[in-house]
Parts: structure tokens; sequence; C-alpha cells
């Protein structure tokens, strides 16, 4: 494990303080016009003039609207992938700031700040263009929330735009918590998920006569405690899986036996191979809970976001970076997962990397009662924005240096 010394992190630092105001003004143009999924255009229109005067080989996406630029070196090497993605959620705002978004959609997990200090590192590395071998690839994802924008991007080719395919990608994620720590974890730092939803077909009938018919209502009242039981007893503790049911659903009429009758949950777990077994895990229990009350059970398991994995390697080398960057007491160690997911995850299945937390609650808020991500109270305080463009920057430079070494 080797700390950066090809750069002065002092002078990235400083450089980035410079244009600070720049940064926090993008992120909150951003802000006040959040849009949500694939189809970002005035977010999109806004990176592209951010990145137009930096000499970038930048490339629009097809299937949505995503921007792909790459800084190439003075000389040839290897190449690092820096992500932030760009899309917001379907939440009103509540009003107080000055910047805050009034058309229907929040920036309420931080990708406005992520999308600005992504411009702000490929500033800081163009302006060292001179100084670096190899290649840095900065993707601006939409979709995130829910639209697997990383998958449309890795199909449309964000991992070869370089010509070579990384030897390392980095995202950082900002989050609640006193502003300006950074907090990782090697291995597993995010939860897969899946939706479930098992349909329990029966027969219908009059409510004053189950004997005649066969109600799927107490099949899928059985299931709820079977299925949290499931969890418990086939997956150790010390790999958890979360499966919480959401949503329960049978006929309208109170006085009519519904045929069919539906349960819907979220999946949360933290290994590929628990995220492998539960579906025949799932499915073994609804059928028996089903034949057991003489119904059928229809199990429809969609896996959504892999389990994000942080490389071992290459996060020791980020968190060694980091450190003799920003010193050792802005530094914590993450001891578990969050059960939250990430589409990032597929980029680092493909490539290792090391996806990083940066806490940026603002100074009036406490950070022991700060909103969590995706709350509309939810607050950042955009000036963490110098050292978070300083910390992509310099974790690329330290994962080029280091390969260019090998």
């Amino acid at each position: 494990m080797t700390a950066v010394t090809a750069f002065d992190s002092g002078a990235l630092r400083a450089e980035a303080a410079e244009f600070g105001a720049e940064l926090t003004a993008l992120r909150r143009a951003i802000h006040r016009e959040p849009e949500i999924g694939l189809d970002l255009p005035r977010t999109q229109a806004a990176v592209l003039a951010a990145l137009a005067d930096l000499g970038l080989e930048i490339t629009t996406g097809t299937a949505l609207t995503s921007v792909t630029a790459v800084l190439r070196g003075a000389t040839p090497g290897p190449v690092v992938l820096l992500r932030a993605d760009m899309d917001a959620l379907p939440l009103d705002e509540p009003a107080g700031l000055e910047y805050a978004s009034t058309n229907g959609a929040m920036h309420a997990c931080g990708h406005d700040l992520h999308t600005a200090a992504l411009v702000g590192a490929a500033r800081l590395l163009a302006a060292r263009r001179a100084e670096i071998a190899g290649a840095v690839i900065f993707m601006f994802q939409p979709g995130e929330e829910g639209y697997d924008g990383a998958g449309h991007m890795l199909a449309e080719g964000v991992l070869d735009a370089a010509g070579t395919r990384p030897v390392a990608a980095f995202a950082l994620h900002n989050g609640p918590g006193e502003a300006g720590l950074f907090v990782t974890r090697p291995g597993p730092i995010l939860a897969g998920n899946a939706e479930l939803t098992i349909t329990v077909h029966g027969r219908g009938g009059h409510g004053s006569q189950p004997h005649s018919a066969r109600s799927p209502v107490p099949a899928v009242a059985a299931l709820v405690p079977a299925l949290e039981s499931m969890v418990a007893r086939e997956f150790s503790v010390f790999d958890p899986v979360v499966l919480t049911v959401t949503r329960l659903r049978a006929g309208e009429a109170i006085n009519v036996i519904a045929g069919t009758a539906e349960l819907g949950a979220t999946v949360r777990m933290v290994s590929p191979d628990a995220a492998a077994r539960l579906p025949g895990a799932v499915t073994a229990v609804a059928e028996a809970v089903a034949a057991a009350h003489g119904v059928t059970a229809e199990v429809d398991y969609a896996e959504g976001y892999p389990v994000t994995v942080n490389d071992t390697a290459v996060t020791a080398e980020a968190v060694a970076d980091l450190t003799a960057m920003f010193g050792a007491e802005r530094m914590l160690a993450m001891p578990d997962p969050a059960m939250g997911s990430e589409d990032f995850s597929r980029i680092l299945a493909e490539i290792p990397g090391c996806y990083v937390f940066l806490r940026s609650s603002p100074p009036e808020v406490d950070p022991a009662t700060a909103a969590v991500n995706h709350s509309p109270q939810v607050l950042f305080d955009d000036a963490v924005l110098p050292d978070q463009a300083a910390a992509l920057a310099g974790l690329a430079l330290g994962a080029l240096a280091r390969a260019a070494a090998d």
C-alpha cells in the first residue's frame, strides 16, 4: 500500500479552492432544475458547457443523456474511470433554500454535488495533462435512481471510451454527517437488491361460504412470517439478508372471496452468494405455504442492482491516498455495509475500484439528527465541493501513477 507521491496534494486542494465558487454555482444551477431518470437534457447541457474548454474527447449517449469525457495525458499509459450520477428524485422540495427546486423533483441524494465535483476533478486533471501518463474517463451518468443508467452506459461502451479498459474506477457519494469526513471499507459496501412479487391463485366465492372457495388470503397472510423466518433460518447473521414485506393486496368487496392475492417485498443482500440463493429459497417457501392452503403461488423475483463490492487492494490504496491528502483525522472506517443499493456496482463488477462516502451536512445541522439521503428534508453543504473535486483527482492520479510503475 503506497501513498500518493506523484503530485502535490496541497497544490491540488488549493487550486480546487480557487474555483470552488464556480463549482457551487454549477451545483446550485443543477439543483434548481432537477431531472429524473435517463433523460436529463438540461443537466447534460450544463455539464457539456462546463467541460467545453478543457480539451476533452466528449461523447454523449443514445439511450440516455449521458456524457463520457476522456482526458488523454501527455504520454500513453493506463486508464482510470471517475463516475458521477446526475439524476434526481420525484420529491417536492420544501421551500427555504434560495436555489430550491420548484418543478416537483429534488436532488435529495446529492447527485448535484457529485456532478459538480466531477467537473472540478476534470478541471484539475486537465491542468495537469502534461504530467499524466495515461488517460482518465469521466462518466457522467443519468438514471442511477432505479433506471440502471450504469448498465446502459456499459452497453454503450463507457469502459472502452479511452481505447483501453480502466485499471481502477472511483466514485464519491455525499451523505449526512460531519462535513468533510471520508468513509469507506473493503469488500461489500452497499447491498444488492431485488423486488419480490408473489401472486397466490385460489378460487373465488362468497364470503359466507369459504368452504366452497379456495381463498388465497390466508396463504398470503401466512407468507409474511414464513418469509421472515426463512431469512433467519437459511442465511447467516454474518451474511445479512433483509426481506421486508411492503404490500398486501386482495379483492375489493368485503363480502367477496377474491380469486387472487398478492404480496410485494423488497429484498437486500450483501454477498453474491446470498443473491444467488435467494430466488430458490423464496420460491420454495411460497410454493410450500400455498400448497398447505390448497392454492398455488406464482413468484416473480426481479433482480435489481448487484452488491457493490470494493476491491480490497484498490480500497487500501485509496485510503492511503486520501489520508495523504486530507489527514488521518478525516478518514473513517465503515464497520458494516449499508443496505442501500447503487448501480456503480455494475462498474465494480467489471473493474476493480472503490466507492467512498463523503459526509456533507451543513454546519447548522446536527450530524446526529441530520435527515438522510432521499428525505425531502436532507441538506448538503456545498462547501465540501473543492475537497471532493480534489479527492477525485487525487484518486485518479494515484491509481495512474501506481499502474504506470507496475
